[in-house]
């Protein structure tokens, strides 16, 4: 039985798994159903030109591919879809009745540039056979290749630990003050006065007098000047992730014919 794989571009990822739904809804096998979109690929892939000729077949025009790689770059997806040739009108007419958006046929490159000016919503067949494909007959062979994608995932790790210490330190400060001492002292001066030589009294006195001074006196008081709120911020970081994929290829040697040795 021989087989077609047809394609549908679609602007939004949300239609493209609507018409997925629908094909699975008409019995069709999602084995057989493949759904790209920028998960799918790098940006530099997508942008690769061999890309879609691997994926669709090696007559796929430049313009198709690019026309791809731009629905891709736009948030869209591009649904294929392997199916008997007897069901390729039944599958066109599922996927066209999800609005695809089709390769123009004119002014393409000029499309290409001016975004969302290179679809036309609703094209009449937008989905496309690009190729065919038959089961082996008895004298043939299949040699399936198998090619790896990567997928990147997180996980969540302990990256350390942030400790947060209180502690007391000291600094030297200084304050002026003024203080007050009183202390005795002599003063003399002169009497010339005769009324005061009755008041003569030759006994020995002794007086005492008391000296003051002031002393600094410190105090302290502690007030609340600063809080620090303890949490944690997360912030997000872009990082590329490179790894290698393996890819089966295939190519064909034509050895030449052993030549025969003359019969003596």
């Amino acid at each position: 039985m021989a087989y077609e794989k047809v394609v549908a571009t679609y602007n939004r990822l949300e239609k493209a798994k609507d018409a997925i739904r629908a094909l699975q809804g008409s019995g069709f096998s999602s084995n057989d159903i493949s759904l790209l979109s920028r998960d799918s690929f790098t940006p530099a892939e997508v942008r690769e030109p061999g890309l879609w000729r691997r994926l669709f077949g090696g007559d796929l025009r430049d313009q198709e591919g690019a026309f791809y790689g731009h629905t891709i770059e736009g948030g869209g997806g591009v649904l294929s879809l392997r199916v008997p040739e007897t069901q390729v009108a039944r599958v066109i007419e599922i996927l066209n009745g999800h609005n695809p958006v089709a390769v123009q046929e004119k002014g393409m490159d000029e499309g290409l540039t001016a975004g969302r000016d290179a679809v036309k919503p609703n094209p009449p067949l937008a989905a496309a056979t690009v190729g065919g494909m038959t089961t082996p007959e008895k004298d043939e062979q299949v040699l399936r290749l198998a090619e790896e994608q990567i997928a990147v995932g997180k996980r969540q790790v302990q990256k350390g630990t942030a400790r947060i210490r209180r502690f007391v330190t000291e600094k030297p400060v200084e304050a002026r003050v003024t203080l007050h001492e009183e202390h005795a002292e002599l003063m003399r001066r002169a009497v010339s006065d005769p009324n005061l030589t009755g008041d003569i009294d030759w006994t020995d006195k002794t007086f005492e007098i008391t000296e003051t001074e002031e002393q600094p006196v410190v105090s302290k008081t502690a007030r609340v000047v600063e809080e620090v709120i303890i949490r944690k911020e997360g912030s997000d970081h872009v990082q590329t992730v490179r790894d290698t994929v393996r890819r089966q290829q295939v190519d064909l040697e034509r050895l030449p014919k052993e030549k025969e040795l003359p019969s003596r």
